[in-house]
């Protein structure tokens, strides 16, 4: 039982006592004086009629005519005149009154007695006669229960009023407590809420202080270790003058966007290097050389921003060179973005370049799955080469065998994907996620989609997800999977995770379609977990009220592909999140670098601070395995466990 209504019923429980205590010395008290009311009433009763009977006495008619006139006009039990000198009785009235409504039960509780009185009745110097007098109590005994009636309406309407009140003054005084159970369960959700507004009441104000001390604590050291990862990152993969990532981190992202058929397949690789560096450095020092770097870097950032799935990936290679991944990135896209980077760059010439010739070369070149990183790396170059020695425009796009699937015909896609997503032209396939102590324990699937082509061929979501974003038609694929999901986990009590685009997360109406789709399916609740990409997070108050309405339907969110933005873990906290995962760029060849087993193990650290469960994604070897296991992080996803397949 709750202590509110603990609380409640005490308060009405000594109302009762209080009011049966109250009664009972009332009673007592009423007793004793309505006895003595009675005794004299009845000897005042037997008095006034000796006084009348003694001119009378003789008189059996008169006597009878005094004696119901008496018994009449009051509560008596009996009226009886007796004879004194042969004890006879001369005349005699008795009954019982009307009880006025009294309940039996009630007479029986108060056990009032009657009382009696007599007189004398005088002829002349002689005593003729006696009058006894016997008063009822039903007088009394009415008068009681009117009293008693009383009090108990009293006693209904103060406990209505004191019930109401103190339940009023007990939730404004125990609402500390409720606020204290939901920082509780916001710890579990690995939330930290303070209450701000401290109670008056001494020891409830004890208590949340505590709390929030408490709470604010663990705040601070999750700050704390994600304060010390974040500086990790930036010293591993951050150049330290542009602030954009390093070589390191473009040769890791570098393999893997090349190498996974489930991510973007396709798109292109520009290389950026200013011309004659060592010569600016000797013609406009050091400082202002580093100013002309830090203005290309911002200048790649600004002309990078139209296409999202190059954040995170403009990087400094070394020296004066620049490198940007761009992938998703179609031919024309691609051809503008040097364009623009050509024009904007020219701009820069004021800080000391040469004014005749540009600040910068560029060189393109495309890529798609299973390209060769070094291969790729070797035509990129070739490009810039060739940029170098031209002499009006300063970029050059290269293309080889896999332009040919990057520069696909824009209308067949069309046709195709739109066929598709109005036919439901998709297949589920699903990927283990199992626990890096005991592989065969599956925590969950992942949800992956394959397109079936006119011929039935499958292809993986690499490479007709960037053509669904120029369409604008990622939220209907992503309706389109979420009711597969929901149709297909009627047939088994397995727990599965789905992705969900930066499209919808963007648009109210596609959100809201996809929350009332959840809302029918509440029940799957527990078992279905929805996952954005790190790179398409929204704003943070448009997260956590996304958290908020997914947990009042009982689903969950996660992060996947997460590392590159590793400065936003402090307001993951506040999310309530139901796992995390690493970005397999970071996990791929981990047991032979060590600068990411570090990284990782930062990351595992302030994760562990809040309780956060860590999956690794794409772990491929047994030596990545080794190490993960070796810290502790909690679950594995990749092709050493199982490859993507249709369900079985």
């Amino acid at each position: 039982m709750s202590l509110f209504k603990q609380l409640l019923i005490a308060i009405c429980l000594f109302l009762v006592v209080a009011f049966s205590g109250s009664f009972m010395v009332s009673l007592e008290s009423s007793r004793t004086q309505y006895v003595n009311q009675l005794r004299s009433h009845a000897q005042d009763a037997a008095t006034a009629l000796a006084l009348s009977l003694t001119p009378n006495i003789d008189d059996p008619a008169m006597v009878e005519l005094l004696v119901s006139s008496i018994f009449d006009s009051g509560y008596y039990a009996s009226i009886r005149v007796v004879d004194l000198t042969n004890d006879q009785t001369i005349a005699e009235r008795s009954g019982i009154p009307d009880n006025n409504d009294v309940p039996n039960w009630f007479v029986k509780l108060i056990g009032l007695e009657p009382a009696g009185g007599d007189a004398l009745v005088s002829r002349g110097w002689e005593q003729a006669a006696r009058v006894e007098v016997v008063s009822h109590p039903m007088f009394a005994l009415a008068k009681l229960w009117q009293s008693a009636l009383g009090s108990l309406g009293w006693l209904l309407l103060c406990g209505a009023v004191s019930a109401v009140l103190g339940a009023l003054l007990l939730r404004r005084q125990l609402k500390p407590l409720d606020y204290m159970v939901k920082q509780s369960h916001a710890i579990a959700r690995r939330e930290f809420l303070s209450l701000p507004d401290l109670p008056r009441t001494p020891e409830l104000r004890r208590v949340v202080q505590a709390m929030n001390q408490m709470v604010e604590k663990l705040k601070a050291l999750f700050q704390e270790q994600a304060e010390r990862s974040e500086k990790l990152r930036v010293e591993s993969y951050q150049d330290t003058l542009t602030g954009l990532a390093n070589r390191r981190y473009f040769e890791m992202q570098l393999n893997a966007r090349v190498s996974n058929p489930e991510e973007t397949s396709s798109g292109y690789l520009l290389l950026l290097r200013v011309k004659d560096l060592a010569g600016l450095n000797q013609r406009l020092g050091g400082q202002r050389t580093d100013q002309l770097l830090q203005a290309v870097g911002e200048q790649l950032l600004r002309q990078c921003e139209p296409y999202p799935e190059t954040h995170n990936l403009v990087t400094r290679i070394r020296g004066g060179e620049f490198a940007v991944l761009a992938p998703g990135l179609m031919r024309e896209e691609a051809l503008q973005l040097a364009q623009n980077l050509e024009s904007t760059l020219l701009s820069l010439q004021a800080t000391g370049a040469s004014d005749v010739t540009p600040v910068a070369c560029i060189g393109l070149a495309p890529f798609t799955h299973g390209d060769s990183p070094q291969a790729l790396l070797t035509l990129a170059d070739q490009a810039l080469a060739q940029a170098e020695t031209q002499g009006d425009v300063s970029w050059v796009c290269l293309d080889h065998a896999a332009a040919a699937s990057v520069g696909d015909d824009h209308h067949a896609w069309h046709t195709l994907l739109d066929r598709a997503l109005t036919q439901q032209r998709f297949e589920l396939y699903f990927q283990p996620v199992v626990a890096s102590q005991d592989t065969q324990l599956i925590l969950h699937y992942k949800v992956l989609s394959r397109l079936v082509d006119d011929h039935g061929h499958t292809i993986p979501a690499g490479r007709f997800l960037p053509w669904l974003e120029r369409f604008g038609w990622s939220a209907r694929l992503d309706r389109l999977m979420l009711e597969l999901v929901l149709k297909q986990m009627g047939s088994h009590e397995y727990s599965l995770a789905l992705n969900l685009s930066a499209a919808t997360l963007a648009d109210p109406q596609a959100l809201n379609r996809v929350f009332d789709l959840l809302r029918q399916h509440s029940n799957l609740g527990p078992r279905l977990t929805l996952e954005i990409g790190e790179e398409q997070l929204p704003e943070q108050a448009v997260l956590e009220q996304l958290t908020h309405r997914l947990r009042e339907l009982d689903f969950s969110l996660s992060l996947q592909r997460f590392g590159g933005r590793f400065s936003m873990i402090g307001n993951l906290a506040r999310l309530g999140l139901a796992y995390l995962k690493i970005d397999g760029s970071y996990i791929r060849d981990i047991d032979q670098e060590s600068d990411k087993r570090l990284f990782i193990e930062a990351i595992q650290r302030a994760a562990h601070s809040i309780d956060l469960p860590l999956i690794a994604e794409r772990v491929e070897t047994e030596g990545e395995l080794k190490v993960i296991r070796e810290m502790g992080i909690f679950g594995v996803q990749g092709q050493l466990f199982g490859e993507p397949a249709p369900w079985r």
